[in-house]
């Protein structure tokens, strides 16, 4: 049930209900500016309606806020989750606001003869990849990478692609500095290969003493029946074992625990979750949350975890206890939710006990040393952002900047790329990149003139925040080709900035050309400016080099075989399946490609013959 408030008056409050639900203040221009939960919901909207308001958020709300609407729900804790998905929707202003990767990195176990493991950021549906084991999420990529190196020192599996596992006629080099047993070329049986799985499974899933017992227990075996040579590699992976479960291992037990510090400095606060999983420690991540002015610690920690483990990537997870380096409001009530809507038996522990102590200072002395790196780059960006305004004369300090560069091999693929930066840095979240189409191959000026075409004309129709400064990677053609396209949009009170690299191409001998002024702009190798201008520069570049490769290895892999009579989606399949690949099939003879099934000697003569003239 919704019911819509248009005016905020007294008498309208008293008619509101006693019970559980959520609410939400809206502008003049219906636009959500906070959302919250209740418990009651005549209570606690009424409290916003006080005349003695002492805390300047309510205030500042309250100032804005035109009308408001409530949603009631079944219980208090289905409040809480529709709070939390309402804040993630909508990013209202005066919420806490938990910035977080749309993904987390796996490890995975694939399905084979000689399973690999590997890292990976997508889980795939079983209906999609039947057989296919995960193990995670991890808090980041390092954390995943630190394990699979643990892991392929432990228990040598590998880590290659099944197409160079399945082209292999000597071991790698994984194999010649022991960390790959080399199944490719038959030097470990499959039933070895198989042991060295489970106990890298084991050891995943936590069962270290499982892992340690079984390896005790072989090198045991192997004593017993003279095999020393053996004996001694069960030895020295035993005392791996032991050497990394003392350092792992923490006070308190085997659980499956989350624990969170914080720390506040100059109106920014930091939140630390170091995860331990097994009684093992996996990694940890920082986050740093937006947040309404004079946010404190209690208030970002009660905002922050539901929002952190209401999420379908978490969901999965078995986690028995949440412990803070703070207290916080209505502890019972987001307990009681995360163990109905994630069904497990969650504890949530504000205490400094002796157990956890620690981990408590650990978190947050990860948060504090975060925040202050944090801060420090911030500032740093800051300081260059107000040298870059004096420099280009600027009457604003320039708080977005967009640089656009244009890649494409002999014309062919080309894609524009468009990143974005502000105070706080790269704003990834903004990137964009284009598929570049309908112009003459190899024409830069084109692409340009089509990628600022589109970018500003998506931005006006949209009525979204237009950047202070935007910079082409380019001459003066590129410049122009730029302004003209902004002045045919009239997009105004925005500076237009080119880099054109110079002949030598080399750091520091960089062109750079202010729209508007007759003169180049000369910076010294070795001002901040110029560093910050590279950087974006060099950003937009990488971005477009990787859109356009992706873009070009997808036209490789497809293109051939596309325009062939005959050759749809599933012979296309078979044969790429058959040879591993498109360059393993462009080696293939007649005789060879009629062996796959389904292509008759007739059909394999016409794909050589297309494949060797393309």
């Amino acid at each position: 049930m919704v019911l819509l408030i248009p005016k905020m008056s007294q008498p309208k409050i008293s008619q509101l209900p006693s019970k559980p639900g959520v609410y939400r203040f809206l502008d003049a221009q219906h636009k959500i500016l906070y959302v919250g939960k209740a418990k009651d919901l005549k209570k606690r909207v009424s409290n916003y309606f006080r005349k003695n308001l002492h805390d300047k958020k309510t205030i500042a709300l309250m100032e804005k806020a035109a009308s408001f609407e409530i949603t009631i729900t079944e219980n208090e804790n289905q409040a809480l989750l529709l709070e939390s998905n309402l804040i993630k929707q909508h990013r209202p202003k005066y919420n806490i606001l938990l910035r977080d990767d749309k993904s987390y990195p796996y490890i995975c176990l694939s399905k084979h003869e000689f399973p690999r493991l590997d890292y990976c950021r997508k889980v795939q549906r079983p209906a999609v990849r039947e057989g296919l084991r995960y193990f995670g999420p991890y808090p980041n990529a390092g954390s995943v990478r630190e394990n699979l190196s643990f892991i392929q020192k432990l228990f040598k599996l590998r880590q290659c692609s099944d197409v160079f596992f399945s082209h292999r006629s000597r071991p790698c080099l994984q194999y010649q500095i022991n960390r790959c047993t080399a199944p490719c070329v038959k030097y470990v049986s499959k039933e070895n290969y198989q042991v060295q799985v489970k106990d890298a499974i084991d050891f995943l899933e936590g069962k270290n003493n499982e892992v340690v017992h079984s390896v005790e227990q072989r090198m045991e075996f192997a004593s017993q029946q003279l095999d020393y040579e053996h004996a001694a590699e069960w030895r020295d992976l035993l005392i791996r074992l032991r050497k990394l479960q003392a350092t792992q291992f923490i006070t308190g037990g085997k659980g499956n625990i989350d624990i969170f510090g914080a720390s506040e400095k100059m109106g920014e606060i930091a939140i630390a979750v170091v995860s331990i999983r097994h009684g093992q420690m996996i990694g940890h991540k920082t986050f740093f949350p937006n947040l309404p002015p004079e946010t404190t610690i209690t208030e970002a920690f009660s905002a922050f975890i539901p929002q952190y483990y209401f999420n379908p990537i978490r969901e999965s997870q078995q986690i028995d206890r949440i412990v803070l380096s703070h207290k916080i409001a209505d502890k019972t009530w987001i307990q009681n939710a995360l163990q109905e809507i994630l069904h497990a038996d969650i504890q949530i522990m504000d205490r400094h006990t002796s157990a956890f102590r620690e981990w408590q200072s650990i978190a947050t002395a990860n948060a504090l040393d975060a925040l202050k790196q944090h801060q420090t780059e911030k500032n740093n960006i800051l300081l260059k952002l107000e040298l870059l305004q004096k420099k280009l004369h600027l009457e604003n300090m320039p708080e977005r900047i967009e640089c656009f560069d244009i890649s494409h091999t002999m014309g062919i693929a080309t894609k524009a790329s468009c990143v974005v930066f502000g105070v706080e840095g790269a704003i990834k979240k903004a990137y964009r990149q284009f598929d570049i189409e309908n112009i003459t191959p190899g024409d830069d000026y084109a692409a340009m003139q089509q990628v600022i075409a589109r970018r500003y004309t998506k931005l006006k129709i949209d009525n979204k925040l237009l950047p202070d400064l935007i910079i082409v990677d380019g001459g003066k053609g590129q410049l122009k080709m730029a302004a003209t396209v902004l002045e045919s949009l009239q997009v105004s009170g925005v500076a237009l900035m080119g880099i054109a690299k110079g002949s030598a191409r080399k750091p520091g001998c960089e062109h750079i050309f202010l729209w508007g002024s007759e003169h180049e702009i000369v910076l010294s190798s070795d001002d901040p400016v110029l560093h910050l201008l590279q950087f974006i520069r060099d950003e937009a570049h990488r971005f477009a080099i990787t859109a356009h490769r992706k873009k070009r290895a997808k036209n490789g892999l497809q293109s051939v075989l596309d325009t062939m009579t005959g050759v749809g989606k599933k012979r296309k399949s078979d044969l790429l399946k058959y040879f591993g690949g498109l360059q393993e099939l462009k080696k293939a003879s007649v005789f060879d490609i009629s062996k796959v099934p389904g292509i008759s000697t007739a059909l394999a003569k016409y794909i050589h013959k297309v494949l060797h003239e393309g």
